[in-house]
């Protein structure tokens, strides 16, 4: 305890009745020993607060809007940039473009020409040449800007406002998902995270997506999977990744696989009560071995192994193999079964109620009539079980009476073959089974149903569609009636896209249940409901080509179809002509034989169209199988001339493989042209743009001496490192030019002409305005600032087109 601690805790102010405030002694146990530092521990064993606190700030990091459309790389940089903060440095982080490269698994070329401008665009990162005494370049001193406001804010409950341990806790579990672990001297070597090795393409997506994974999942290692609907091609998995990337399943799913091929995420698939596999859950492999977790996975294992061992050999021991009967009870499966975690529970339920230990001591044990329980008395009828006394008659004679049970009249106690129901007609069986409140329940073939609702759903456009045949879904089962609400939603939805009201899907939809209702006859001519509603009455028939008829009347109009009747009065008229061309040829036929001849030429007529229409098709799918060739051939020549131009050498150095010109050779030209821009600058607003003479000394001198400069801090910040030569020289040069055309700005500003505009629009908002002198300083300001851009910008395009006149040899000569 700290000496102020102490000082506080003896001297506490106490005030007595009478008295005054008086301070009194108070004993203070003794420390038990030193003061033990905490220490950093496994930073996958993250606690419930720690957790939520840093899934909070890199969530705020990497979903700001100033990085929407930014790169997985950027954002992941911000992470590791905040993480590696020195707080006594006031929150700058020193690092290497290399080493930043490393930590996020690409390369420098990308860290520099990618990651670092699209932060400093997005106005996410500022940066410094950090230097030595010498004036050598060291690394670059970063500081994440939303980062640092936060911090300056004081606002603790700010996401990112994280304190120091805080960040030593984020920055050790960055190395340990993806650190690229390194050797300090006189030191332990920092081992390399997981994904060290995964470099290249997706490298930092893969990163980013193992953060925020393990930050989502808890103790158990299970990643916490989204809510509501997602793809079901792609899994709850997949979304669940994709929603944290911020990306679709698809990629998700992707991000997912690479991670499993990596060894660190497993997908485990529940199996269900019918050997399917249904819920998959993914586990985080480094948060389950950090917490144990397989350890107690094994033991529990164990456990439910040794209990089904138990299991087998109370079965063992019932079937008669020993001289005692034991009796097993419902409960003692049940704890089997949840030790196990099977889902399957019509295999652990027992065959028979349970029956009372009352064996007659000294009684056989042999079977004569075949039935569970016999030998519990010596009256010689069965034993007491849910159809209890049903071998006594109601007047009490020893005639076999009725069980009140369904089951007795027909089931396998009586040795009789049960009636088969049919394969898609579930509801007997869901309602044998059903509980209360719509939860899963076990029927008699190992699956889990849900129970029915008596209702129709709560949606009000599926409640006026399903009203005409509410009779038919009180008789489906819970799986047959969300079967038929998934296909009324979607044809639903398919008739509001070709209306154009869209809120008269829904009874349209009714209209068409209601005229397929009065074809059958009525809800009790339905014998399966099921089938009925899928194929006949969602079913929409098109008596022609046309997608909005539907029986011959149109869905959006509900008139009568005019393609029907067209195709109608086309049939009608080649008919007629057919029939015209029997007469004409064979005129003296009789009725029968006209009709037969007739029927004939109309069948090869109709022969005639179907091969027809069959050429057409064919012809069509030729020109489609044409045009993909074609693009094929297309895209072929595309990434031929694309490999071509990857593979060639760099025009000025020769480096192969350079796609014509190296990055080195790129920062170059890059640099040339910033200094020919800063020349420019120079030049324009010094020299007399009509002396072609004095442009070209000037022009050499002023080149001379930027080259000069360029050169000095380019050397003095690359001293330890050549490589990074060209990109510094580029940078230099673009700070050179921002100088100069600030520097130009500048003494255009107090030109004449700047002046005399700023004069005149003074004067002009002063007759407008006769007291509005603030406003006509402003807009004076704003005119003097517009007239210094317009002389700049002329004068650039001055000495621009003097310059081309002087290489063609067409320059004005001065006079005088």
């Amino acid at each position: 305890m700290s000496a102020v601690a102490a000082s506080a805790a003896v001297l506490p102010r106490t005030k007595f009745a009478g008295e005054a405030s008086r301070r009194r002694l108070r004993s203070v146990p003794a420390q038990a020993g030193p003061a033990v530092p905490p220490k950093l521990g496994n930073p996958l064993q993250l606690g419930k607060s720690m957790r939520a606190r840093l899934l909070a700030a890199v969530r705020a990091l990497v979903t700001s809007p100033a990085l929407a459309g930014a790169s997985d790389g950027a954002r992941l940089a911000s992470v590791v940039l905040t993480a590696k903060s020195n707080v006594a440095n006031d929150y700058q982080a020193s690092i290497w473009a290399a080493e930043l490269g490393r930590w996020l698994g690409v390369s420098q070329s990308t860290v520099a020409h990618t990651v670092l401008p699209e932060l400093r665009a997005a106005g996410f990162l500022g940066s410094n040449v950090a230097t030595n005494s010498f004036g050598h370049a060291t690394g670059l001193e970063c500081w994440v800007i939303p980062m640092y406001r936060a911090q300056k804010a004081g606002d603790r409950r700010h996401p990112l406002a994280l304190s120091r341990s805080e960040l030593a806790v984020l920055l050790s579990l960055c190395e340990v998902l993806f650190g690229p672990g390194w050797a300090p001297k006189d030191k332990a070597p920092v081992p390399a995270g997981l994904l060290a090795g995964r470099r290249g393409r997706g490298a930092a997506t893969d990163r980013l997506g193992l953060l925020l994974m393990v930050l989502t999942t808890g103790s158990a290692g299970w990643l916490q999977l989204c809510p509501g609907s997602v793809d079901t091609g792609r899994g709850r998995p997949a979304a669940t990744v994709g929603r944290l990337l911020g990306c679709t399943a698809a990629a998700g799913a992707k991000v997912l696989k690479r991670l499993q091929e990596h060894g660190v995420a497993e997908v485990v698939r529940k199996e269900t009560g019918s050997g399917l596999n249904a819920q998959s859950r993914v586990r985080l492999v480094p948060v389950v071995e950090a917490h144990g977790v397989a350890v107690r996975e094994a033991r529990r294992v164990a456990k439910a192994l040794i209990s089904d061992l138990a299991g087998t050999a109370s079965g063992d021991l019932e079937s008669g193999e020993t001289g005692e009967a034991l009796v097993t009870t419902g409960i003692e499966g049940a704890e089997q079964d949840g030790m196990a975690g099977s889902a399957n529970l019509a295999v652990t339920a027992q065959h028979h109620a349970s029956h009372a230990s009352g064996v007659t001591p000294g009684g056989s044990l042999a079977l004569s009539g075949g039935f569970s329980g016999e030998g519990r008395g010596a009256e010689g009828r069965r034993p007491e079980r849910a159809c209890v006394r049903e071998d006594q008659a109601a007047d009490g004679q020893a005639a076999v009476g009725k069980s009140a049970a369904p089951v007795a009249e027909d089931g396998p106690l009586r040795g009789e073959k049960p009636q088969e129901s049919p394969v898609n007609q579930r509801a007997g069986r869901c309602a044998a089974g059903a509980v209360a409140g719509g939860r899963l329940k076990a029927v008699g073939g190992g699956k889990a149903q849900q129970q029915r609702r008596i209702g129709l759903p709560a949606d009000l456009g599926l409640r006026v569609a399903l009203g005409p045949v509410a009779g038919l879904w009180e008789r489906l089962s819970g799986w047959q009636q969300d079967q038929v609400e998934a296909a009324v939603k979607a044809e639903v939805k398919r008739l509001a896209g070709m209306l154009e009201r869209p809120e008269r899907a829904p009874q349209l939809l009714a209209d068409r249940f209601t005229d397929r209702l009065e074809e059958t006859g009525g809800e009790a001519l339905v014998d399966r409901p099921f089938p009925w509603l899928i194929r006949r009455g969602l079913a929409q028939r098109q008596a022609c080509s046309d997608p909005r008829c539907d029986d011959g009347i149109r869905l959006d109009t509900g008139g009568e179809c005019e393609n029907c009747n067209n195709v109608l009065h086309i049939r009608r008229a080649q008919r007629a002509k057919i029939a015209a061309e029997v007469d004409r040829e064979l005129p003296g036929l009789g009725g029968r034989e006209r009709r037969q001849v007739l029927e004939e030429r109309l069948r090869e007529h109709t022969q005639r169209e179907a091969e027809q229409a069959g050429a057409r098709h064919d012809q069509v799918v030729a020109e489609v199988e044409m045009r993909r060739a074609a693009a094929a051939r297309r895209r072929a020549a595309e990434e031929a001339a694309a490999l071509q131009r990857r593979a060639a050498a760099c025009v000025e150095c020769g480096l192969p493989g350079a796609a014509g010109l190296c990055p080195e050779c790129t920062y170059r030209r890059c640099t040339d042209a910033l200094v020919q821009e800063a020349v420019d600058l120079a030049v324009a607003v010094r020299a007399d743009l009509d002396d072609p003479a004095q442009i070209a000394a000037l022009s050499e001198r002023c080149e001379a001496d930027t080259r000069a400069l360029l050169d000095d801090v380019c050397r003095r910040q690359t001293a330890t490192d050549q490589g990074l030569l060209a990109f510094t020289a580029r940078e230099v040069a673009e700070r050179i030019r921002d100088e100069r055309r600030a520097s130009a700005h500048s003494r255009l500003l107090r030109s004449e002409e700047a002046e005399a505009e700023a004069e005149a629009v003074y004067d002009t908002v002063l007759r407008r305005r006769p007291r509005g002198h603030q406003a006509a300083e402003e807009a004076a300001e704003e005119a003097r600032r517009r007239t210094a851009h317009y002389l700049l910008e002329r004068k650039l395009g001055l000495l621009r087109a003097q310059r081309a006149r002087m290489q063609a040899g067409r320059a004005p000569k001065r006079v005088g």
